[in-house]
């Protein structure tokens, strides 16, 4: 149990103005000019909250505005009769080595999952690639309860720990057996795998994945397919119990309060946190709520997009001379392309949030100063200069860094994907996520987490960025009221209530038969 010190951790950070330094993703205190765009409705956003600080929160956006969010219910974790005893006739071992970052990996889990059900194969559990990107050695047991795992999904795949000692000499590409991504389409139908990987399997009884990146596509796929994908994602992969307990601190710190809330916070803090407070305790204990921030906005995203942020000549020297170093394609695809300028990629919506837009946007919901928000995501991009504007509206901004000791810390360093994990649980289990690109990885599996397990009282905030790109190019005449209006419209839009549309992600859009049961 935390004492009342731990509890005051998270309040010693906040009175400070802080922010990312996009080198070392810690906060920093260094001097430098911030970079605004949007002056004149940063003005407005600051007046408006420092008038609404002693008023009562009347924010709606700490609530799902549809009640049609509640008729959803999880059910992905019920056993199909149909896959009983089907393992029993393997036809071989699959291997799989999963390229990226936590979330893809994850990703690629579950896929490979499913793929193994489709054979009637036997999975052995994923091995995780060594990336100079993420530089993690991490594996699936680092992360990922192994045998929690394997005994959840024992009726439908056969899962071993490691392939059978008369195997492991084996070389896999001598015999044909190595599948890379260039062998398989991305999004592949089962046909695909039926057609080209089981008679590799009847042959040799063993093949190797390397990558399996977006290799399984989403539709067509059969019915108990689908199912089997959400329990493996919703349900099989459990954080093992370092993560949980540091997860629960983080947690715990934020809200300053130390139970349970609901299916979410069961499912990902495991038994790190109490179900359920004595009455002395619920009569005395007061719960803080906080919203989760996944902010966008890492060097390689704002080279690769060929916007302009505000920063001038140095901005788009630095961001050229980026994109030489490390997108040497994307350069040579622009010598023979007809560029689009950066005004019409704002206007089409392709351009990166800025830490000052997302102020906005949160400014705009009626957020207040004194809102907590926790900061996930990888470094920003210019450093203090950009997150000043955040900021000076939302004062009270912290990261893991900030909220746990260096004691605390120092298991997770130089493991980025644990401190990935780190991130999705705080996200997760937040009174409000928002996100600030929804093409993220973490950002859909959080939010279609949040749908699946939030019984309907776990909103996100999605901005559609063209839509918000036309009102932000009337920052010199819009009134705030009027701006207000637009913002929230458009947030209010994106959650309504729908069921997931065909060939779109299951992870992020539960809502569909084979993953949720609907009330009638």
């Amino acid at each position: 149990m935390e004492t009342q010190e731990d509890h005051s951790k998270v309040g010693s950070v906040r009175s400070e103005v802080v922010d990312i330094d996009d080198k070392r993703g810690e906060f920093v205190k260094e001097e430098k000019t911030p970079i605004l765009m949007y002056g004149r409705l940063l003005n407005l956003a600051s007046s408006v909250l420092s008038e609404k600080e002693l008023m009562h929160d009347s924010s709606t956006m700490w609530e799902e505005p549809y009640k049609q969010a509640s008729a959803w219910k999880p059910c992905a974790d019920k056993t199909s009769t149909l896959h009983q005893g089907k393992h029993s006739g393997s036809t071989g071992f699959i291997l799989v080595s999963a390229n990226g970052g936590l979330n893809q990996q994850r990703v690629a889990v579950c896929n490979a999952v499913v793929m193994a059900s489709l054979l009637n194969a036997t999975l052995v559990i994923p091995k995780f690639l060594y990336s100079n990107v993420w530089k993690d050695p991490s594996q699936f047991g680092d992360i990922y309860q192994e045998e929690y795992f394997m005994n959840l999904l024992k009726d439908e795949v056969n899962i071993l720990k490691e392939l059978p000692y008369n195997l492991q000499s084996v070389d896999i590409e001598a015999i044909g057996g190595l599948i890379t991504d260039a062998d398989i389409s991305k999004e592949a139908t089962p046909i695909e795998f039926i057609e080209t990987v089981l008679p590799l399997l009847r042959r040799n009884g063993l093949v190797h994945f390397l990558g399996f990146g977006n290799r399984l596509g989403f539709d067509p796929l059969p019915f108990e397919l689908q199912r089997l994908r959400c329990k493996c994602n919703f349900h099989a992969l459990k954080f093992v119990a370092k993560i949980q307990e540091v997860g629960s601190l983080l947690v715990r710190r934020l809200r300053k309060y130390d139970f349970a809330l609901g299916q979410i916070d069961r499912q990902l803090l495991g038994n790190f946190i109490p179900n359920n407070p004595s009455k002395q305790q619920q009569a005395s204990t007061s719960q803080t709520k906080y919203l989760a921030l996944h902010l966008r906005f890492e060097i390689d995203m704002v080279a690769y997009s060929l916007c302009e942020f505000g920063g001038g000549e140095n901005e788009r020297k630095e961001l050229q001379a980026y994109r030489e170093n490390h997108f040497p394609l994307l350069i040579e695809r622009l010598k023979k392309t007809k560029l689009v300028s950066p005004a019409d990629l704002r206007k089409f919506g392709r351009c990166p949030l800025t830490p000052e837009e997302a102020a906005l946007v949160l400014s705009g919901l009626g957020f207040r100063r004194g809102t907590y928000i926790y900061l996930a995501g990888s470094h920003v991009y210019g450093g203090k200069s950009r997150m000043q504007p955040f900021a000076s509206l939302y004062p009270n901004l912290v990261t893991k860094e900030h909220l746990l000791t260096p004691l605390e810390l120092a298991p997770f360093r130089n493991f980025s994907s644990q401190l990935a994990a780190l991130d999705f649980v705080v996200c997760a289990t937040a009174d409000v996520f928002a996100m600030t690109d929804s093409g993220s990885q973490l950002s859909s599996l959080v939010s279609g987490y949040r749908v699946y397990h939030g019984g309907g009282h776990a909103p996100t905030l999605r901005p559609n960025k063209k839509r918000l790109s036309a009102i932000l190019s009337e920052n010199g005449t819009i009134g705030w009221r009027r701006f207000e209006e637009r913002v929230r419209k458009m947030i209010k839009e994106d959650q309504r209530v729908r069921a997931r549309v065909f060939g779109r992600s299951i992870y992020r859009q539960p809502r569909s038969p084979e993953c949720m049961c609907k009330a009638t």
